[in-house]
């Protein structure tokens, strides 16, 4: 008898994307901002998949959980929460989701804060991705690089086999990846079997396994206790079981893609979709006032109620630093 394998695309939604304050602020992160084409990149996220899945569930930390609620009131989908009380990063977030489902049952694993174009080859690639789970492999999605970005992590390949995973390099670094030809952008797109995925988390992290295996085995209508979720070591899935599974399979996806995890890929996109840009390159965010940029270039204004950001587009990653020392003085611009 042929076993049913139900698609279930898991959106995790727990980041605060730190990158883009003062844009995203905790109470309001990156993913939940109708910036683009008017809608939220939840929102956008959770359409892209609705088509293609039986079922969403949504893994989020408590403080987005009403904010990702009022999203899912849109889609008729059938779907579920799992909120986390407590962030313990991806590996587990994943396991949860796992634990939920049944063992044959395909995950299709997406970030809630990435745009994504070219929808045919989308579909196309996660075609591909869903046969390659079939068979019991776990299947991570490659970008080809347009360009050497020291923002993304790289995954090495030779055909449908990964050699070896890299960490974000610096910019000579991701010249050389782009110049060798077989290194992807590493998308943070998965799929594979809910139990594959749960026997190589107990291979290669038992402690990760076990305590959240005990999380989830007392969580309240998908809520997971705040003591036990603090027992859970806080490790990515890539750490987890990507670099250390010997069943991985890549698959090449050749969709217009972008993590929007900066404010340089926040203005290209923008730009790209025709958003008011000057002469020399300066764009402003998120105000109507007629705002003139004079002797420099390649700028951005970013405008909130409450604070005004002016940045050079290509030191957008030295935000992070801002944002840690806004959080190290406990500021209530955060």
């Amino acid at each position: 008898m042929e076993i049913e394998n139900n698609i279930i695309n898991v959106v995790l939604s727990g980041g605060i994307g730190s990158r883009l304050w003062p844009l995203s602020r905790k109470f309001q992160p990156k993913q939940y901002l109708e910036l683009f084409k008017k809608k939220s990149l939840f929102e956008m996220t959770i359409e892209r998949n609705a088509n293609i899945a039986d079922k969403i569930v949504v893994v989020g930390n408590i403080e987005n959980y009403n904010l990702s609620c009022e999203v899912m009131k849109k889609f008729s989908i059938p779907h579920s929460f799992i909120t986390e009380a407590t962030p313990r990063n991806t590996a587990a977030a994943i396991a949860f989701a796992a634990f939920d489902a049944n063992p044959e049952d395909i995950l299709i694993i997406t970030p809630s804060d990435h745009i994504i174009d070219l929808e045919d080859l989308y579909v196309g690639a996660l075609t591909q991705a869903v046969a390659f789970a079939k068979n019991n492999y776990i299947v991570t999605f490659g970008i080809k690089p347009s360009k050497p970005e020291s923002g993304y992590g790289y995954i090495e390949f030779k055909g449908e086999n990964v050699l070896a995973f890299h960490e974000k390099p610096n910019l000579e670094k991701a010249s050389e990846f782009l110049e060798k030809g077989n290194y992807y952008w590493n998308s943070g797109l998965f799929c594979f079997k809910s139990g594959l995925y749960l026997a190589e988390l107990e291979k290669h992290e038992p402690e990760v396994y076990r305590t959240a295996k005990l999380a989830w085995d007392s969580n309240i209508v998908g809520v997971l206790n705040y003591e036990l979720s603090l027992q859970i070591p806080s490790i990515s899935v890539d750490y987890a079981v990507m670099e250390q599974s010997k069943k991985i399979k890549v698959v090449p996806s050749y969709f217009n893609w972008s993590d929007l995890g900066s404010y340089e890929s926040v203005y290209d996109y923008l730009v790209q979709e025709g958003h008011p840009i000057d002469a020399n390159g300066n764009i402003t965010i998120g105000s109507d006032i007629s705002t003139f940029f004079v002797g420099i270039k390649n700028c951005l204004l970013v405008h909130t109620p409450d604070a005004l950001l002016v940045l050079q587009k290509e030191k957008s990653q030295d935000i992070k630093q801002l944002y840690k020392h806004l959080k190290s003085i406990n500021s209530p611009l955060l």
